[in-house]
Parts: structure tokens; sequence; C-alpha cells
């Protein structure tokens, strides 16, 4: 018998083979690199949660419990997100040092890193409002500051005055001065709304108009001048009523008295 003769190879089937080997490598990373990726979000995650209870557990579960479940020195943690912690602890509302009808503002006394790992433990124990990033309080657009001011009107100035300078509520609390607050806090608070200030969660009051109010605000107590010259503290018809009274008709009485004392009449007597 004849041997059958050798079957030739076709030119391009060492390329074919060579783009198959590189397609099988692409998708072994694609289908590998992503859960790599993935696992390590999920350790770093993890992570940070482990350090957060144990920041918490030494400045915060004496009021609030181990776990966050609150106690009668302090409400419950569970659902409040990381956007609460954020703002309550970077503002050094928390921890509290005593008791009252509303905790101030004071020094912050942690790093933001450790303020992230304990945020991240507390939204561990239930969904809440997600700490924002920059973009989302961050107005670039020139009319959002008029329009954060309608805003601002309708919804805040009740209590925080229509300049955000603040105001009396009743049985010793009160709404704060908006003057010098980060741009970040003041969209943390409507996001959660803090002690006696209700929340505006994105289905009451949507993000676009969170921003535009922070726009306000910041233009208003931060950015520019008062174009009319001394505010008074902004606070309204109240003081410059006052002003007026006093000062004003204050010269008043005074220019009359030195024309009285100028007349001939009295130059006479």
């Amino acid at each position: 018998m004849k041997k059958l003769s050798a079957r030739r190879r076709h030119p391009l089937a060492a390329l074919v083979v060579l783009l198959l080997a590189l397609a099988a490598t692409g998708g072994l990373y694609a289908a590998f690199a992503p859960a790599d990726k993935a696992q390590a979000d999920v350790a770093a995650q993890s992570l940070a949660i482990d350090e957060g209870k144990k920041l918490f557990a030494v400045g915060c579960s004496s009021c609030h419990g181990l776990n966050g479940q609150g106690s009668s020195d302090g409400p419950s943690l569970v659902g409040v997100g990381s956007a609460a912690v954020d703002f309550q602890v970077a503002t050094g509302r928390m921890p509290a040092q005593q008791p009252g009808a509303q905790v101030p503002a004071k020094k912050n006394i942690y790093s933001q890193a450790a303020i992230d790992q304990m945020a991240a433990f507390v939204a561990s124990l239930g969904p809440g409002p997600v700490t924002p990033n920059k973009e989302q309080y961050t107005s670039t657009n020139p009319e959002d500051i008029s329009k954060g001011g309608e805003l601002f009107r309708t919804n805040c100035a009740q209590c925080h005055n229509f300049a955000g300078q603040g105001g009396a509520l009743t049985q010793g609390k009160y709404a704060p001065s908006l003057e010098g607050v980060d741009a970040k806090h003041i969209y943390e608070a409507m996001q959660t709304g803090p002690q006696n200030m209700p929340s505006f969660p994105d289905t009451t009051m949507p993000e676009e108009q969170k921003k535009q109010i922070v726009a306000f605000v910041r233009h208003t107590t931060n950015d520019e001048p008062n174009p009319s010259g001394l505010t008074l503290g902004s606070l309204g018809p109240v003081t410059e009523g006052l002003f007026g009274w006093i000062f004003g008709l204050g010269a008043l009485i005074a220019v009359a008295i030195w024309v009285a004392a100028h007349t001939t009449k009295a130059k006479k007597s």
C-alpha cells in the first residue's frame, strides 16, 4: 500500500493558533481580574469595618451600645448611614461632652480616615444615607445660587434665618449659624436631619436641589461681602428696627436739641 501523503498545513494556520491563544489569555484575564479586584475591595471594606468597630467601642459605645443598638443615654444607630457619622463626628458634635437640649459643634478629635472607618462600621449595621462625594455638593453653575435661595427661603429660613445666621427654637434648642460650615456637612445635614432638623432625602428633595441650597448658603455666608455694608448680624427686621430707633431717632433728637439751643430766642435767654 502506498503511504498516505502528509497533509500540508495552511500558511495562516500558525497565525490562527496565535490569535486563539491571545484570545484565551484575554478571556482568562477578563474572567479572573475583576474577581480579584472585587475580592480586594471586599477585604478592604471588611478591614475598615473591623477598625471602625474598635474605634466605636472606645468612643461611642458607652452611649450607643457596643453594636449601635442604643441605650438610655443615646439613640440606636442602626440605619442612620455613613453620612450621619461623617456629619456628627467631623463637626465635633460626637462624641458629646455632656447631655443637653442640643449638642453644639466643637473641635473634631478624629482624623478623616478614622471617621471613614467608624462610618463604615455604622453603615454595616443597616442601610442609610451614604456620605456624599464632592460632585454631589459642589456647584459650578452661577444660576444655582438664585435657585438655592428660593429653596432655602421655602424650606430652611424659618429656623436658620433668611441669611443662614441661625435662630432660637423652643426649650433651649436652636438652629445653628451656617456661617463657615463646610459644604459637605451642609449637604449631610439635609440628608440625615440631625437633632431638631428634619431630613430631606432624595425622594423629598432631589440631589440637584440640595446642591443648589449648598451653593446659596456658601455664597451668602462665606464667599461674597455684603453689598449693603453693615449686616447687623443678618438677623432681619428686629435688629434693623432697633438700630433705627436707637441711632436714627436718637440722632434726630440730638439734632433737634442742637437747633433749639442755637435759635435767637435761646441765645437771648
